[in-house]
């Protein structure tokens, strides 16, 4: 996740000065000592190297420049081509994270991933990763699909040999390519059956991490499993959330697993979940999925302090903050939510929240502003038309999703009334909450559908599911409202009391009397 949206990190032009055939002695001891590492399998120092060394080296003396070419590096370690291959997916890496990429750049890294994938799909890899590494790859991957498409959908500006590549090159980056070869990592390394399998204890995948201890690799398998991540997150950034949360279902997002085995998987999974649940009306399980995910973070985040993730890490962070005050304010369970979730919350969001509550302009105003900050950056993965005028289209596939959110929010208007009432009646005759709501019982009658069909959405498995803290029935004019009482929790309450208290009597016991 390490490679995100940089369009907010400062981007520099390419130094004029570079050279890419020199190689100081530090990148030369590194790419030999790397590659005898990946021949040994040798995965905690293959991650000491690219998690620590390739930092340290990068912001030491490539922090505007690319790394040295990959030709310049080739014969330091025997011309390997996979080994080369990978440098090359880090150099690419390197390159997005620190510069601006130019057209013939995102080009050759497309030729780079295929090559890559081609190598794990149909070659013979006999090597081991570290998860970070194969995480970084499959989200690096779906990043640069992300960064083209935008990229691509800005016509105004191009120069005619710009639109001569796009043109002659009009495979890179194509959508079908990108989804075909996360399908095929996940169909070729079989993973959906390694974890149907793993459920009955017939294979070990997640209590090893997806490592092979038996001297096999892990890349196939943890790339496979991977990509079903990745695949979420495309189509979340096409708009079909459906098909998104399907490509994830193999993988149990209650349990532990490999996904959360990698910070950043762990919040990418969980956002687009999150999400694509949203979106499709699934509060409940949007509530539960970010409340857990966010008390997650306020726990480890110090632990990522030195990560280059961290960042990152952060703006997540706040991004599903704002997605849960979304879903609170369309759904209110706050007892879904942990006290200390909803204390950071009420401090980011209390004072917006209750304005949301009104349903009016600035209400709308707050669930565009909110909605525009957490989304995703959705694309328009479709070929430009290089007819002129050329236009830019880089936002219309965001201003569609706004503009369905909003559409739903606005519907949800009349339903804060309803509820409103309901809280307040165990049962009360139609007639009487008509007058009461200043409508005819017709009226009435098709507000209390809407607030039915508002609060029940279809889950994955297509049963039908309640997100309503307050439901009702309605026995002969009569409405009955069933409202659900969650069970009290205690324990957490006194374990913070008592941590309050011992906290107060070590103050107190460092007080010298006079």
């Amino acid at each position: 996740m390490a490679n995100q949206e940089y369009e907010e990190r400062q981007q520099q032009p390419q130094d004029p000065g570079y050279d890419p055939n020199f190689v100081p002695d530090s990148v030369k001891s590194f790419v030999v000592h790397l590659y005898r590492h990946i021949r040994e399998k040798n995965v905690y120092e293959i991650h000491q190297m690219y998690e620590s060394s390739f930092q340290t080296l990068s912001e030491r003396l490539f922090k505007d420049t690319p790394w040295p070419s990959v030709d310049a590096v080739a014969h330091y370690v025997d011309n390997d081509h996979v080994f080369c291959l990978l440098y090359r997916e880090m150099w690419f890496r390197h390159l997005y994270a620190r510069l601006t990429p130019t057209l013939r750049q995102r080009i050759d890294s497309w030729d780079n991933y295929c090559s890559v994938f081609q190598v794990v799909l149909h070659g013979v890899v006999n090597m081991q990763l570290p998860n970070q590494w194969l995480w970084d790859m499959v989200d690096e991957f779906v990043y640069q699909f992300q960064s083209f498409c935008q990229y691509r959908a800005k016509m105004k500006n191009k120069t005619e040999q710009e639109i001569a590549l796009l043109r002659q090159f009009d495979q890179a980056w194509n959508v079908y390519g990108v989804l075909n070869f996360l399908q095929a990592l996940v169909e070729k390394s079989a993973i959906i059956q390694i974890l149907e399998q793993e459920k009955e204890g017939l294979e070990q995948f997640t209590a090893t991490d997806g490592y092979d201890y038996n001297g096999g690799s892990n890349v196939l398998k943890v790339l496979g499993y991977f990509s079903m991540v990745g695949l979420l997150r495309v189509h979340c950034l096409l708009g079909d959330y459906h098909t998104g949360l399907k490509c994830l279902l193999p993988i149990d997002i209650s349990q532990q697993g490999v996904y959360t085995s990698v910070i950043g998987s762990h919040i990418t999974t969980i956002y687009h979940y999150g999400f694509a649940n949203l979106m499709l009306r699934r509060y409940v399980e949007a509530i539960r999925e970010f409340n857990k995910i966010l008390l997650y973070i306020f726990k480890t985040k110090q632990y990522h302090q030195k990560s280059p993730q961290y960042e990152q890490i952060l703006k997540k962070n706040e991004q599903m903050y704002a997605l849960l005050a979304i879903c609170l304010s369309l759904c209110p369970q706050s007892r879904l939510v942990d006290e200390t979730v909803n204390s950071q919350l009420r401090e980011k969001y209390g004072e917006k929240m209750v304005r949301m509550q009104r349903y009016d302009d600035e209400a709308f105003a707050i669930y565009d502003e909110l909605f525009s900050y957490a989304c995703p950056k959705f694309i328009t993965p479709s070929a430009p038309s290089f007819e002129e005028p050329l236009v830019n289209y880089n936002q219309d596939a965001y201003r569609l999703q706004l503009k369905l959110f909003l559409y739903e929010a606005k519907q949800q208007q009349l339903l804060s009334g309803v509820r409103t009432f309901l809280k307040v009646y165990s049962t009360i005759s139609l007639a009487k909450l008509a007058s009461y709501m200043e409508v005819d019982e017709p009226t009435l009658r098709t507000i209390l559908m809407t607030y039915k069909h508002k609060t029940h959405a279809v889950d994955s498995d297509g049963k039908i599911i309640s997100n309503a803290d307050v439901d009702f029935y309605i026995d002969d004019d009569i409405i009955h409202v069933v409202e659900s009482k969650p069970a009290k929790r205690y324990g957490d309450y006194f374990l913070r009391q008592i941590v309050k208290l011992e906290g107060l009597i070590n103050d107190m016991d460092g007080i010298k009397l006079e």
